[in-house]
């Protein structure tokens, strides 16, 4: 038995990787015989772990949380945790099209997405709290604020290969720091 758990677990991961690379060269609503090709398993085994593409996909979002969750755990000391999780949640969206097209598609109010938020917001509360209580970051920044700039960072998704991707992402994380820092901006009309 416990071979058998072994073995759908590596399969779970096998198929995921496979949806990742599939759906990022060829969006998600590639075939899922693609997926299923690409992971070299058969039809039945992607269905058994997941009965839809939703499933897939909610699973592609876990994944994706789950790192994101543990990175954080990572930072717990750190007085700049909130930064350089909105850097690694940019570099996640401009490394992972697929998720982000999937959030883009689905209904705010889907139960998945009001999950998601819900995540995001846990990670991201005692790094914003840290970063509010050091002086790192405007003393008015609230969670609301840390999921719109989460949804702003999508917007590196506009550019077309992966690098281009992560450029303009790290051009959003360098106006975000500016715009969230709690010192004044210097007079630009003088």
């Amino acid at each position: 038995m416990r071979k058998s758990r072994a073995d759908a677990t590596a399969h779970r991961e096998v198929l995921l990787a496979a949806a990742d690379a599939v759906f990022s060269e060829h969006g998600v609503t590639a075939p899922l015989d693609l997926v299923v090709a690409h992971a070299g398993v058969g039809r039945a085994t992607l269905y058994r772990n997941f009965p839809h593409r939703t499933a897939l996909m909610e699973a592609l979002l876990d994944r994706a949380l789950s790192a994101l969750e543990a990175h954080a755990m990572t930072l717990t000391d750190r007085e700049d945790a909130l930064f350089l999780l909105f850097e690694r949640f940019g570099q996640n969206i401009a490394g992972s099209a697929p998720l982000v097209d999937f959030w883009r598609a689905v209904d705010r109010a889907d139960p998945i997405v009001q999950s998601a938020r819900r995540r995001i917001a846990t990670i991201f509360k005692q790094p914003l709290r840290r970063a509010i209580g050091t002086g790192l970051c405007r003393a008015d920044l609230r969670i609301a604020d840390v999921l719109l700039i989460c949804n702003m960072l999508g917007a590196s998704l506009r550019g077309g290969g992966a690098a281009e991707r992560r450029g303009l992402a790290r051009r959003a994380l360098q106006l975000l720091h500016a715009g969230i820092d709690p010192r004044p901006a210097p007079d630009a009309s003088g």
